[in-house]
């Protein structure tokens, strides 16, 4: 098969990946397509969740006088757990994720951590690796501060763009 010919054959199959991503409203989809030996093609494709809890959070809002009615506890529980949910994302020491991969905090099994809370840091030390297509990528601290909170475990999936870590 031709350059060309492979690569428009994998442009259609990426595209249809997408649309069956759509079609089914799947989060993530991950297909290894083999060629010959030593030529395949691994695809990930997936989207957001943020988007998706950025709406859940406009619709409570709007019936908030109903939702009074309900029994207190359980109506405030709930906003309030969707609201410190949604609050690292925006607090502005959020260092979030550069890409979709899986996230370690050590760089190997057993060894210390990059940081841990209350970590001191400066501008590029490696905070956490995240291993997008059998690649660890080393993720550096964004400025110079002190480490206030780790959102993500050890080996936890991280979508792009989803809050790590807080740094003051």
């Amino acid at each position: 098969m031709s350059d060309k010919t492979s690569h428009d054959s994998d442009v259609s199959f990426i595209r249809a990946l997408a649309e069956l991503l759509h079609e089914n409203d799947l989060t993530e989809l991950q297909v290894k397509r083999d060629y010959a030996e030593n030529d395949s093609l691994n695809v990930r494709v997936s989207r957001a969740r943020e988007v998706v809890q950025q709406v859940a959070m406009s619709q409570p809002s709007a019936p908030a006088p109903t939702a009074a009615a309900a029994p207190s506890p359980a109506a405030a529980a709930a906003p309030a757990a969707a609201a410190a949910s949604e609050d690292p994302a925006s607090h502005p020491g959020a260092v979030t994720s550069p890409m979709v991969g899986t996230a370690y905090l050590q760089a190997e099994p057993g060894s210390p951590a990059f940081v841990t809370p209350g970590a001191q840091v400066k501008e590029g030390d490696t905070v956490l690796i995240i291993e997008a297509m059998k690649t660890m990528n080393q993720i550096p601290a964004p400025r110079t501060g002190t480490v206030k909170r780790i959102l993500v475990e050890d080996g936890s999936p991280v979508e792009f763009g989803a809050p790590l870590m807080i740094i003051e």
